[in-house]
This record gives C-alpha cells, structure tokens and sequence, in this order.
C-alpha cells in the first residue's frame, strides 16, 4: 500500500459567458452563467471536496464564475489568479499543476476549454464506471467540473496519471 497521500485535481471549466466583438479576455458572464456559477460550486461542496488552492485564469468570467462559485463551499481556498492560464494549451496547464507545492491537498482549476477538456481527458489514466466516455460525449460544457484523483507530488503529474471519479455538468 502506498503512503503517498491521495491528491485530486478539480477540473472547472467557467460558467456560460456573453458573446461579444470586444476584448474577449474581458467577456462577462451571461444570465445563464451567473444561474449556473453557484449552482456548481454547491455540487462542489456536496462532493466532499475542500480545495487547499484555486488557480484562475484571469479572465472576467472565470474571475466572475469563482466569485459566484466559492461562497457554496465551506471553506474559501488561497485563490491565485494566473495570467498564464488564459489561452493555455495542455502543456502549460500541466505544467502549472506541476509548480503546485506538496503541501496541497486538492486544486481546483477554473480555466477555459479546450483546454480543461483536455487536461481532464489527458490525465484520466482510467475512470469510474462509464464517466470518462460520458465527459467525452457531452464535450465538456460551461460550468462543467471533472475531478481526478492521483497518488505522488504534484511533480509527477503528467499524461494518464489520473483516475476520473466524478464529472457533473448543469445542464448535461
């Protein structure tokens, strides 16, 4: 048995978000999302999970999707908002969560696809039951939120490290 601790990775992907011709880093979130911000955060906190750090993008509306979010959890995480995770590829968002100390437990990722959708998918080595095709059908839809589990520091994350235990997404 290993006595590596137990780690998880909190894939979010933010909340519907309004379309515009502007500055697309500075797009808010639409009725919807405002609606489905909290509405995640409170399946969140219902799975038990108590992220130690959030890393957010610094978009208005994964900033907007926190801030919606993080009041349904029982405990506010340190929350970094990260310029580089704004149009980051799945090497950048690995190697983010590599930069993670050993001293946290879970993180939680509050970011943009494609690229949550493919972190999710990337490090899900295997997955419960049927959640891992079921994540892949759906696409990963705003507001999703994939949580994976792994053993080892946060060093070692890399492609397939990962087991999928949950997926939810609102409207899915």
């Amino acid at each position: 048995m290993s006595s590596e601790p137990t780690r998880r990775i909190v894939v979010f992907r933010h909340a519907k978000a309004e379309w515009s011709d502007g500055d697309d880093h500075e797009r808010p979130l639409a009725d919807r999302g405002r609606k489905d911000a909290p509405v995640a955060g409170r399946w969140l906190a219902g799975s038990g999970i108590t992220p130690d750090l959030a890393l957010c993008s610094t978009s208005a509306r994964t900033r907007e999707t926190w801030k919606l979010a993080v009041p349904e959890l029982p405990q506010r995480p340190r929350t970094v908002y990260e310029e580089r995770m704004y149009e980051a590829s799945l090497g950048e968002l690995i190697a983010l969560l590599n930069e993670v100390s050993d001293e946290v437990q879970d993180v939680v990722m509050i970011g943009h696809n494609p690229g949550m959708h493919a972190l999710a998918d990337a490090l899900a080595g295997e997955s419960d039951g049927d959640l891992l095709p079921r994540m892949n059908r759906t696409g990963f839809p705003t507001s999703a939120i994939a949580v994976l589990a792994f053993t080892g520091s946060w060093k070692a994350v890399e492609h397939g490290v990962g087991r999928l235990v949950a997926f939810w997404a609102p409207h899915a």
